[in-house]
């Protein structure tokens, strides 16, 4: 398949907070810390863009203030994921974009989101579950389709379910990298070990 042009597709990425985000890191990490990984982890989330539109989706003063220093548009949290994800949608039809990927923002191991955006306007849901195969920290969909998200616990074969009822084809992508969202104590002790890994 050719690649499509990089202003085919737009990434949204929800961000409720730096400063409150990640509380179930509490044992292991300090508030300020916390702040600094969320902030890390979202920076290599836009960089994963490679110079797409990006819509970061959030009311909190200091992710808003962060997103215009990046050159992100800003949208509103409408106060839950799913409604960000629809948000999104809207943000991304309203720019006449055909595909948009909804990007988790604690993905530090993302380098790029080509493979996941490159279907354009094709009928194809690209879902690429997590790292404990429950969640989907990326879902990539036609900007076109009608789509109900249900995001939390077990969302990655939700999704899937709701892709073939709106009649698109599913592509499952298991991407090490994209599939790695920090969410709990181990993850981050896994992403520490995997820094320390020598680079191939």
């Amino acid at each position: 398949m050719p690649s499509r042009s990089h202003n085919d597709a737009g990434i949204v990425v929800p961000l409720r907070s730096f400063t409150l985000g990640k509380a179930r890191l509490a044992a292991v990490l300090s508030e300020p810390d916390r702040e600094a990984l969320a902030r890390s982890m979202a920076e290599n989330v836009v960089d994963a863009a490679g110079g797409r539109a990006v819509a970061i989706v959030s009311s909190a003063p200091e992710v808003v203030a962060w997103a215009r220093d990046r050159g992100c548009d800003v949208v509103d949290d409408p106060g839950s994921l799913d409604a960000s994800a629809a948000a999104g949608r809207a943000w991304a039809e309203a720019r006449g974009l055909i595909r948009y990927a909804v990007v988790h923002a604690d993905l530090p191991l993302a380098e790029s989101l080509d493979a996941v955006v490159d279907d354009g306007a094709d009928p194809v849901a690209v879902i690429v579950p997590d790292h404990r195969d429950d969640g989907t920290p990326v879902l990539s969909l036609p900007t076109a389709a009608a789509f109900t998200f249900a995001y939390g616990p077990d969302s990655a074969a939700r999704h899937a379910d709701e892709a073939h009822r709106r009649s698109l084809t599913v592509r499952i992508v298991r991407d090490p990298a994209l599939g790695f969202d920090v969410d709990l104590a181990v993850d981050l002790a896994e992403l520490e070990a995997r820094r320390r890994l020598p680079a191939p």
